[in-house]
């Protein structure tokens, strides 16, 4: 944690300015903008799901598509029922 104190007879805008070039030197600056979109990693559980879910909905697109009944309206109600 970065902290200054100010001096005697120092100006409240030096007081920031100095704060702010602690701040950068420091790096905790780069480092919270490295992590701000950063997710955190899916746990095997959730990956299987996904997996499953992805399989599930690629047995029905091709069981429509040899049946020609595949649109973007098929599509639609082929997730609405899978969720």
């Amino acid at each position: 944690m970065i902290q200054v104190r100010k001096k005697d007879r120092e100006s409240s805008e030096s007081l920031i300015r100095r704060f702010s070039r602690r701040i950068q030197q420091s790096g905790v600056l780069m480092e919270a903008r490295k992590s701000r979109f950063q997710s955190s990693k899916k746990t095997k559980i959730k990956q299987r799901q996904e997996a499953m879910y992805k399989v599930k909905i690629r047995k029905e697109i091709d069981k429509l598509k040899k049946l020609d009944r595949f649109d973007d309206e098929a599509l639609k109600n082929i997730k609405r029922k899978m969720n």
